[in-house]
């Protein structure tokens, strides 16, 4: 038995195992390419989607800017039809001021006192006349402290002349006119 030559059965074997070395080697290269590119896959779909998804958004983002200009115009539009609608109000609210301002002083003006002129800027008013005697002025002036529409009268100037023999008071007289308020009415 010493005479039996195993080398070329070895070599078959060595051969052999080689050959599948090479094949498990082929396989696992095929594997790993196939793992490497179905990863390259996963990974360019996911960069894909989130390319849409960030297309979306800044889509979504314009709309939405858009809309928030649509918002601020229309605001602007509310605010200056409110301001509007309040300067309406206050034409409308003040509208019989002018009838109650020539009531009260028509009530307020004793005999012997003439006006005039007549200014009147905001709620301040200023009358220029002439009075019989300083007495009718204080008189008139009492009478426009007592009006619930008219107040604070202030003599300016007072000037006596004499004309045609009688004597004659010029004068200067600053009030204001108010709005009394209703009852339960508050400022504001």
């Amino acid at each position: 038995m010493a005479r039996i030559n195993l080398l070329p059965w070895r070599e078959e074997l060595r051969k052999e195992k080689q050959k599948e070395f090479g094949f498990l080697m082929l396989g696992f290269v095929a594997v790993a390419a196939l793992a490497v590119g179905s990863l390259h896959l996963y990974q360019n779909a996911r960069i894909e989607r989130q390319r849409d998804r960030n297309a979306y958004l800044e889509a979504e983002a314009v709309k939405l800017d858009a809309k928030i200009k649509e918002i601020e115009a229309l605001t602007k539009e509310r605010d200056r039809l409110i301001a509007r609608m309040k300067a309406i109000e206050g034409l409308q609210r003040n509208r019989p001021l002018v009838v109650r301002f020539f009531d009260a002083l028509v009530e307020s003006l004793p005999e012997g006192v003439n006006v005039n002129q007549i200014t009147q800027k905001g709620d301040k008013i200023t009358i220029i006349g002439e009075a019989q005697s300083n007495a009718r002025v204080s008189t008139f002036m009492r009478n426009l402290e007592s009006s619930k529409w008219l107040q604070k009268p202030q003599l300016d100037v007072i000037q006596a002349r004499s004309e045609s023999g009688l004597r004659i008071s010029t004068f200067t007289l600053k009030f204001s006119q108010v709005v009394p308020k209703a009852e339960g009415e508050e400022d504001t």
